[in-house]
């Protein structure tokens, strides 16, 4: 479990998720232990003693947009609720505990909090203190779910801005400093990429030795470059006969081991762990020319597939069931239910139509012909386009 903890260290901080000196991590042995020794340590300990769990992810985020959306929700509201698919899937909402309930109490009725929202939620947000997440049975576990909710709260806050604006004290400033410090253009340095046309055939011990190797490469590109967090998205490559693909809850960065070779005909058993996305790689493979796919999560994109000014819309579940025809920046947003084959209905057509589409509320599928270059570099344009896009209506909203 060591290992564990040091590898989700550096991933938190590779990610510029959290501030470095914030992370601890605590685990149930046959007492727990705890990644740094500090004054938490028997608040945890108690957390332990209510909840079944072995390990738990107490960090602060770089960013302040989880206290931000705490400061704005309503005096009665104890959760957010983001619309993202990941926090309707993942999470269903966030529960969080305000300052007001801490602040100047003995750290044991913390402990108490904390154990009342994790018994039903994976995580909690505590106000200007961090998010204390829970792994049931790894330490894995807990860092998804911690970055589940700093995805989501990224999300939710950027979104609120478009919509509401700047309500708090130096909010504005605050956020000022993070567009000028923190907001960058998804870069392309250090990359390369194989031409797979000309190396497909390349097979030791049976396997396509250069398929697996690119995939792999790829798929840590995408999360290297912040176009998804590890362990969400997908990635395949189609030879004409076999679709090999990244397996469900695998880490894109860690796909060495974890992709599965899948017939067409589903001829062998492997299709049993692979992404539950298969059935929409395996639609835009049989309706297109396309031999690549890749699916991330890039921030703005999702940001500007849920962001909807629609007047009189009476439908309560747009990321499945919107029929108005939108796009972002050019590129198709369809609508879908992730992860049930809802998707392979509606993302083929607009593969088929521009090469790439955005999911409401979920990420953008991408698709080269012969290999990921093109898939990667549009995935890429797409989101520093949006990235563009954003700042150009809430400076827009902001200026009314």
């Amino acid at each position: 479990m060591h290992d564990q903890i040091d590898t989700y260290t550096r991933k938190l901080i590779r990610d510029r998720t959290t501030l470095p000196e914030s992370i601890r991590f605590y685990r149930l042995d046959d007492v727990v232990s705890a990644s740094r020794e500090d004054e938490w340590l028997p608040v945890f300990t108690g957390v332990f003693a209510g909840l079944n769990v072995a390990a738990l992810l107490f960090a602060r985020p770089t960013l302040s947009f989880a206290d931000l959306l705490v400061k704005r929700a309503g005096t009665a509201s104890d959760r957010l609720m983001p619309k993202d698919s990941e926090t309707k899937t993942f999470l269903h909402d966030i529960p969080f505990i305000r300052k007001t309930e801490w602040s100047g109490r003995p750290k044991t009725e913390l402990a108490g909090k904390i154990i009342h929202c994790l018994k039903e939620r994976k995580a909690v947000i505590i106000e200007e203190l961090g998010v204390v997440a829970s792994g049931g049975v790894t330490v894995e576990q807990a860092y998804i779910g911690y970055s589940t909710i700093v995805h989501t709260t990224f999300l939710k806050y950027l979104i609120d801005l478009l919509l509401e604006g700047f309500k708090l004290p130096g909010e504005s400033e605050a956020f000022e400093a993070f567009r000028k410090t923190w907001v960058r253009p998804v870069d392309l340095d250090g990359l390369r990429f194989l031409e797979m046309q000309n190396n497909t055939r390349i097979v030791r011990n049976g396997e396509k030795v250069a398929i697996y190797k690119e995939i792999s490469r790829v798929g840590r590109y995408t999360v290297e470059k912040g176009l998804v967090d590890s362990f969400f998205g997908n990635i395949s490559y189609f030879d004409g006969a076999t679709i090999y693909i990244s397996q469900t809850a695998s880490s894109l960065d860690e796909l060495e081991g974890h992709i599965d070779p899948v017939p067409l005909d589903y001829s062998s058993t492997a299709g049993l762990s692979a992404s539950s996305e298969l059935p929409a790689h395996k639609a835009i493979y049989l309706a297109t020319n396309k031999h690549a796919v890749l699916h991330g999560h890039p921030k703005y994109s999702v940001i500007l597939s849920m962001y909807c000014t629609e007047q009189g819309c009476d439908e309560e579940d747009c990321g499945k069931n919107c029929k108005r025809k939108r796009f972002a920046c050019g590129v198709p947003i369809v609508p879908g239910e992730i992860g049930a084959g809802g998707l392979a209905k509606t993302i083929p057509a607009a593969i088929k139509e521009s090469g790439a589409c955005i999911v409401y509320g979920h990420g953008v599928f991408s698709a080269g012909e012969q290999d990921f270059k093109d898939a990667f570099l549009k995935m890429v344009d797409i989101e520093n386009k949006c990235r563009e896009e954003y700042f150009k209506l809430l400076d827009e909203m902001t200026q009314r």
